[in-house]
């Protein structure tokens, strides 16, 4: 069995159920998995693809991208969703470490797929790699499902154990890595999604984060798919368009990250917009401010927590719809996944005490792809290193604070800047703030802050320094402010830190 039978399993229960829909059209689980029967018999009769194999692609969030999923998973191939916001080059470098058998891409990203596809094939050491486009075009996917699906195992079928994407981290330091996630990891993380969301086959989800991160994926998207409910795919965020489809589409259900989230509430029809149809939002970063909880909970829309990674599926510790949801708490590991707090020799350490998660479940990778250094290095008896730091209370309950690697020692002290974070973002003039770490001659490092303020307000180093010493000790205090006018973010809205070292 593997994760397209699911899809088919659904189909033969109703036919005419509402799979997906996007741009206005609708796709029955009928036809969906009849698609999926004839891409995946396309892939392997026409473009060789086998168990094993991989197909990339590059394109805005698509029906298809969905098609080719459960399509590799019924050959035991890989999916390689592609960061449409890196660089040409970078994207050149993963599909050179992936090497994929074919690269499908939308209209909007087709120029640079080609380019990187004719580099490749005038380079000595690389294999030349086809590009066809999404959707229904003559050298699209289309092409590929005109064809009538072959006989039942004919190619070999792929099963729960083979490994089915292949998702690149954000490379924050080196190169990109590729977590290898299971079909099984598939499995697992959309039943912890079905116990978080309470998710069943009425739910309908309005999916607007990218198919290229596993949170606009995993978090909700394939799970509803697996449960038989229906998802509505937007093509990406649009904070107007999310506000408008919430009413008038009338989803249960949706994932916002608090970059989205905080946009959403940036929109004029907000407090008058009709939310009534979602039983919650789902949210998750390494902080969510609390403001944004309360303006969503104060229009009677629960906000569900969840942490994970991108080697986590994501799902593995979370706060469940209808049980308690303390403040700034993550909440806690799923059932079917492990989650502890332990020191740098990777012992346990006590409630309360700060210390790197590690998660252990049969939803985390398998693997980094090629890289048997960094597997060795995030994995450990099973348990996955997560590099982030928390604490857990006596309930259980897990508080992240901060990446591990963000961490600043200063005169042997050690500084969390999320903590720093959230006092600077208590301050009437901040809007943005990060904190990152800055060699000292003395100190060894001292925490500086690099901070945006609201349009319209003015402050000086001097006001916001004085406002972090009346909350914190003064080894905390950043030694510098830098102002500036936007935070460079990744694509799901997370301040890339890693970069304002390079520029403090």
């Amino acid at each position: 069995m593997n994760l397209a039978d699911v899809i088919a399993r659904n189909a033969a229960f109703d036919p005419g159920k509402v799979a997906l829909r996007f741009g206005g059209a609708a796709l029955s689980y009928g036809a969906f998995s009849d698609r999926i029967a004839r891409a995946a018999s396309g892939l392997a009769h026409q473009l060789g693809v086998r168990a094993g194999d991989r197909v990339a692609v590059l394109a805005h969030n698509h029906p298809d991208t969905l098609v080719l999923l459960y399509a590799c998973a019924r050959l035991g191939a890989m999916l390689v969703p592609l960061n449409w916001r890196l660089a040409e080059p970078e994207l050149a470098w993963i599909l050179d470490d992936a090497a994929p058998r074919v690269l499908f891409a939308d209209a909007a990203f087709e120029a640079t797929a080609r380019s990187i596809a004719a580099a490749r094939t005038e380079g000595a050491a690389s294999s030349g790699l086809e590009v066809l486009t999404i959707g229904d075009a003559a050298d699209g996917l289309g092409r590929l499902c005109r064809v009538q699906p072959q006989g039942a195992g004919d190619p070999p079928r792929g099963d729960l154990s083979a490994p089915l994407l292949l998702v690149y981290t954000s490379g924050t330091t080196g190169r990109p890595k590729g977590a290898v996630l299971t079909q099984e990891a598939l499995v697992w993380n959309g039943v912890m999604s079905q116990h978080m969301h309470g998710l069943t086959a009425d739910d309908h989800v309005l999916t607007v984060l990218p198919f290229f991160h596993v949170g606009g994926l995993n978090i909700q998207t394939t799970p509803a798919l697996h449960h038989g409910a229906t998802v509505t795919i937007h093509s990406r965020f649009v904070p107007a368009e999310t506000l408008a489809a919430i009413a008038a589409d009338r989803p249960t259900l949706t994932v916002l990250v608090p970059a989205t989230m905080a946009a959403v509430l940036a929109e004029p029809g907000f407090g008058s917009g009709d939310l009534s149809s979602l039983r919650a939002v789902t949210t998750g970063s390494t902080y969510v401010p609390q403001p944004l909880v309360d303006a969503f909970e104060a229009r009677g829309v629960p906000v569900l927590q969840v942490y994970g990674a991108t080697e986590t599926c994501p799902v593995s510790v979370y706060t469940r719809l209808g049980g308690p949801r303390p403040e700034g708490s993550t909440g806690w590991p799923g059932p079917f996944c492990e989650a502890k707090v332990v020191d740098d020799a990777g012992e346990m350490l006590p409630d309360g005490v700060s210390g790197e998660i590690m998660v252990r479940g049969r939803q985390i990778l398998s693997g980094y792809w090629r890289n048997d250094d960094a597997t060795r290095a995030a994995l450990a008896d099973g348990w996955f290193r997560t590099g982030d730091i928390a604490t857990r209370d006596a309930s259980g309950a897990f508080f992240v604070h901060d990446r591990k690697k963000n961490v600043v020692i200063s005169g042997g002290e050690n500084i969390y800047p999320a903590e720093i974070e959230r006092v600077l973002l208590d301050h009437a003039a901040v809007a943005e703030a990060a904190v990152v770490g800055c060699p000292d001659p003395r100190w060894g490092e001292v925490p500086v802050a690099h901070v945006v303020l609201r349009a319209g307000h003015d402050c000086t180093a001097e006001a916001l320094s004085a406002h972090v010493l009346s909350q914190l000790a003064r080894f905390k205090a950043p030694k510098r402010f830098i102002f500036a006018d936007a935070l460079p973010k990744s694509a799901l809205g997370k301040v890339q830190h890693h970069l304002l070292r390079e520029r403090t």
